[in-house]
């Protein structure tokens, strides 16, 4: 029975590939830690943030993958996928959105009345980047907003307020996320084509679709520096900084136009890699700011 319920979750993590939770959770625990300067947390703060934060972004995955099964089981890239394999129903993954989703709503409310409010409008919002590659190539850039929703959230969680400085970590966060995205979008530009799908590849072809990537990891990069100034940091995260500069050059350097064997490098390892450091550099700023 113990052996099944394990079975059953693992599958879960699966379908929303749960360890790519390290793309976006860093720069929502980056947000609090930047909040706490001027707003003391306490630790139910901390959990129902990261309840928040699993929650909808498992309801988000199992959404698209509900969505997006049946093409998924036409392309030869996802037709392993739980749903098109037939590891999980529909039927199951509707109530693990469900109950993803109500947790999501849950937590926000336990964080305050402002983000009970803004938690429906989110699960829409993130909801609806599921059909955007049916009517629009910039289906990347939406993403990366949905995605970048997760700063913001954190910060408005503990302080009740908008901040210009999270909302260029937001901006750092949407850039960081569509660019890569576009990158893996590579791997199905004969596949969106042929079955009348929108992505930058599709449209504009690998080489192009490429080359805008690097231009949003390029404003990326210019949104990280900017943080330097209106957070007033201090040099360990400029360091850090010129760490994610280098890597995200590593990561446009191993994915070739006529090459893209490299993607996956790319796309988890580069990535992974690059939400690390952030969150590293910030955290031993603050620890640095309170020793001296």
């Amino acid at each position: 029975m113990m052996r099944d319920a394990f079975r059953k979750i693992a599958l879960y993590g699966k379908m929303i590939k749960f360890s790519h939770t390290v793309f976006a959770m860093p720069f929502a625990l980056s947000a609090v830690v930047l909040a706490q300067r001027d707003h003391p947390m306490a630790v139910p703060d901390i959990f129902w943030i990261l309840v928040a934060m699993i929650g909808a972004r498992s309801a988000a995955m199992g959404f698209n993958r509900i969505v997006d099964a049946r093409l998924d089981l036409k392309n030869p890239r996802t037709r392993s996928r739980e749903i098109p394999a037939g590891k999980l129903s529909v039927e199951s993954a509707v109530g693990f959105v469900a109950l993803s989703s109500a947790a999501f709503i849950g937590a926000a409310a336990m964080l305050g009345q402002l983000c009970l409010i803004l938690s429906i409008p989110t699960l829409l919002i993130l909801f609806g980047y599921s059909y955007t590659k049916r009517f629009t190539r910039w289906c990347h850039l939406y993403l990366g907003f949905a995605i970048s929703l997760a700063p913001m959230g954190a910060w408005i969680a503990l302080t009740d307020s908008f901040s210009w400085g999270i909302f260029c970590l937001c901006l750092a966060l949407m850039t960081y996320i569509a660019g890569f995205d576009i990158i893996y979008a590579c791997q199905d530009v004969n596949f969106d084509k042929t079955h009348q799908l929108h992505s930058i590849p599709a449209r504009y072809g690998v080489k192009t679709a490429l080359r805008i990537s690097a231009w949003l990891h390029v404003l990326s990069f210019c949104c990280f520096v900017l943080i330097f100034f209106m957070f007033q940091m201090q040099h360990i995260y400029l360091a850090a900084v010129i760490i994610i500069g280098i890597l995200y050059i590593v990561e446009h350097k191993l994915v070739n136009p006529d090459d893209l064997k490299h993607i996956h490098v790319a796309f988890f390892h580069v990535n992974s890699v690059i939400s690390i450091v952030l969150f590293t550099g910030i955290l031993a700023d603050e620890v640095l700011r309170r020793l001296s």
